[in-house]
């Protein structure tokens, strides 16, 4: 058997929701290349939440890794033994292992290679012998390349080729209609501008202080733009405190919306403005605009094939890799400017002119909009 005949095939994507939705042209790459092919995923209980939205993907199988930082403490290693085993019992052809260049393929490997899986395929920087029977070597930290160009790179290798390199994802018509009638119930029309601000992430190194996104929301409101807060249950202190300091009306949607109704509502945004987050890339695969305050922890999650503009303040210790800034002081994000935000917003909001250079960056080539304190 080859990589031309293999057809059922594992995909195993096992961190972020924003992670799996930017494997998702790779995923495209083996269904276009293999129609008739049977892709199931194997991903977080996080990346898991995207599976209903993703149309080449056949079967999702939810596995919480141990080596992966997000997992709950193990007792003992029997989840695993029955993972080799259910991984033994599906008689997969193949699997790919999609992994970010910190990630370590060698673990899920070792289990492919246990399951008696005949093709295994990963990016890897140390020499796999035979856990893997197909392998790119790492080229990272000395290339640096947007992690959808990884993963496509990482099909390719073995054949799997595809035209539209686009994030994928599904829309329910039932949550586009419900967005549409919040968003009339909040007053909102295509005839006056708005935007969404999604100010949580789960890493406190990506995140821009709250202080300053209410001084970026006061301002837009003030220049007639509405503003709508998105988040999770969890990050609504964090947006009640954004929207207490702003002093300016706005509007929260924190915790009301399911993944595919939040999806809807920013693929009618004309802009959202957010931390380095899974909304990020949601609104890249809808096609809308972003303004991404971007912690330089790593440059491989760019904004992909949508206008942007990438902010931040650059620092000696840029590309930390890090959830938690090492340093203590935060600069990359915390000495970027209000008036800087407001300025790229209304660069990109559709009711302005759209500048050449917001293209810059789309697709695999990484362009950063280097913002310096005042």
């Amino acid at each position: 058997m080859d990589w031309s005949t293999a057809q059922n095939i594992l995909c195993v994507r096992l961190d972020s929701l924003g992670d799996v939705l930017m494997t998702t042209p790779a995923l495209a790459a083996i269904k276009a290349t293999r129609p008739d092919s049977k892709l199931t995923l194997m991903t977080s209980a996080a990346g898991a939440a995207l599976a209903p939205q993703l149309a080449m993907v056949d079967d999702v199988w939810v596995y919480d890794a141990p080596w992966l930082k997000a997992t709950a403490p193990r007792q003992n290693s029997q989840p695993e033994q029955a993972v080799i085993e259910e991984l033994r019992s599906r008689q997969f052809d193949a699997a790919v292992i999609f992994t970010v260049y910190s990630q370590n393929p060698l673990p899920t490997a070792f289990m492919a290679y246990m399951a008696d899986i005949p093709l295994r395929l990963a990016h890897c920087r140390e020499n796999p012998y035979q856990l893997l029977t197909d392998t790119i070597r790492d080229p990272e930290p000395e290339l640096t390349r947007h992690e959808v160009q990884r993963q496509l790179d990482l099909v390719a290798s073995v054949g799997y080729r595809t035209a539209d390199e686009r994030l994928q994802m599904t829309v329910p018509r039932a949550a586009h209609q419900r967005v549409s009638n919040l968003l009339e119930n909040l007053g909102l029309s295509p005839a006056k501008p708005w935007i969404v601000v999604h100010p949580g992430v789960s890493a406190p190194s990506r995140r821009y202080p709250p202080e300053l996104f209410a001084e970026v929301g006061r301002s837009l409101v003030n220049q007639g733009i509405a503003v709508i807060f998105t988040g999770t249950a969890d990050e609504g202190e964090l947006v009640e405190s954004i929207r207490s300091q702003m002093v300016a009306p706005s509007h929260s949607l924190v915790g009301l919306l399911t993944l595919a109704e939040l999806s809807a509502l920013l693929a009618a945004a004309p802009l959202l403005l957010s931390n380095n987050t899974g909304p990020v890339h949601i609104a890249a695969a809808v096609g809308t605009p972003v303004v991404d305050l971007y912690a330089l922890t790593n440059l491989q999650h760019t904004p992909w094939q949508v206008p942007h503009r990438v902010l931040f303040h650059d620092v000696p210790c840029r590309l930390c890799y890090r959830s938690i800034c090492p340093e203590g002081h935060h600069n990359c994000l915390r000495l970027v400017e209000p008036a800087a935000v407001v300025a790229a917003v209304l660069d990109l909001l559709p009711l302005g002119t759209l500048p050449s250079e917001s293209f810059l960056g789309a697709g695999p080539a990484l362009a950063l909009a280097e913002v310096q304190p005042a």
